[in-house]
């Protein structure tokens, strides 16, 4: 890991390591799976052995517990049913010996040893491992996305989307954009792939930024020895981080539901607290040249949902009295796949937004 290419101070985020010296129970393709839930139910850790199957089994079974209790199928009702499944599906663990699993058929899972190379042997929570081994795979095999000519390899613990119509509102928009193309700062660069489309399209410069160390650490290892590296440079830090400079473009495509519960770092690429967007716009009105403009992408998700009646962006417009609108484009999400295992029926009336604004 090369984290000293950001801070010296600053620590990649990767699941902790449960502490050696704590009480468990054993769970094995012989144990009974009522009990075990019960087990958890009491707050008390279950170790896999065996199989690594059997820790799939157990999942499975908690999770089937878990939806008889929670039966309302409204949006809020299944963020609680996520909520207190991850809390207890955190209580399985599973252990780790010379940066491998050691129950049998395993899969082999490279982040381990790459963020772990101090640390041989410890125990993780299952679901935890179940993220190492997508993670691997996504990195090792690439995402494709539409917008890109090449697929991307999101680095672990950094957010890409499995959507993609708000990436297509915002190729459709840099098509037909005909302003200055020098410097642009994308907020939140993640995966990289708003930069990647402003490359695309001739944009000189992109200044990019993130609160996830993952995120920038992942794009500093990508794009070593490539062009992009002269072209997208990076900065952590919360929003603008060290960029002072005015710029002709600013992109942000922020989080899209508010936040009911204290944030952590993988959180805030899912929702906002009641700061994010007016801290956004009093420095971005810093920071956008006097014919700039500003992208935000955006989504009805909190109203049709009903996690909210507010509407950041529109808010700002009525009540800011620093930028106005330019041009505003919306388009629908495609239905969710009838093969999900989520009730996601709210998609049949969602929008996601591209929302241009200029200075007043």
């Amino acid at each position: 890991m090369k984290k000293e290419l950001i801070d010296n101070n600053v620590e990649i985020n990767k699941p902790q390591p449960i502490e050696s010296g704590v009480e468990f129970t054993y769970f094995n393709q012989k144990t009974d799976i009522q009990e075990t839930i019960d087990t958890l139910l009491l707050g008390k850790y279950v170790l896999i052995e065996g199989f690594y199957s059997n820790g799939l089994n157990l999942l499975n079974a908690l999770q089937a517990y878990l939806k008889e209790k929670h039966t309302n199928e409204s949006f809020k009702a299944q963020r609680a049913f996520r909520a207190e499944y991850k809390a207890l599906s955190n209580l399985v663990l599973i252990k780790i010996k010379a940066h491998r699993l050691t129950v049998k058929k395993a899969p082999s899972i490279g982040w381990i040893e790459n963020l772990y190379p101090d640390a041989s042997d410890f125990l993780l929570p299952f679901p935890q491992v179940q993220g190492l081994n997508s993670a691997w795979q996504w990195y090792i095999n690439g995402v494709k996305i539409p917008v890109l000519r090449n697929k991307i390899h999101p680095y672990y613990g950094v957010y890409f989307p499995t959507r993609f119509e708000h990436l297509q509102l915002f190729d459709k928009w840099l098509k037909s954009y005909k302003g200055a193309k020098k410097t642009a700062i994308d907020i939140g660069i993640g995966s990289g792939i708003l930069s990647l489309q402003l490359m695309k399209y001739g944009f000189q410069k992109s200044y990019g930024t993130d609160v996830n160390p993952n995120a920038i650490v992942g794009l500093q290892e990508s794009m070593k020895g490539t062009k992009l590296a002269l072209k997208i440079e990076l900065a952590y830090g919360h929003l603008f981080a060290k960029w002072e400079k005015q710029t002709e473009l600013i992109v942000f495509n922020p989080p899209w539901l508010p936040a009911s519960h204290e944030l952590n770092r993988l959180d805030e690429a899912i929702y906002y607290n009641d700061e994010l967007f007016p801290e956004f716009f009093e420095e971005a009105k810093k920071r956008l040249l006097p014919e700039g403009r500003i992208i935000l992408l955006f989504s009805n998700l909190g109203q049709i949902t009903n996690v909210t009646e507010e509407h950041p962006i529109e808010d700002e417009l009525l009540n800011g009295n620093r930028f106005e609108l330019d041009r505003c484009l919306k388009k629908s999400v495609i239905k969710a796949s009838t093969k999900t295992k989520r009730n996601q029926h709210w998609r049949e009336t969602e929008e996601v937004e591209l929302w241009v604004l200029k200075h007043k």
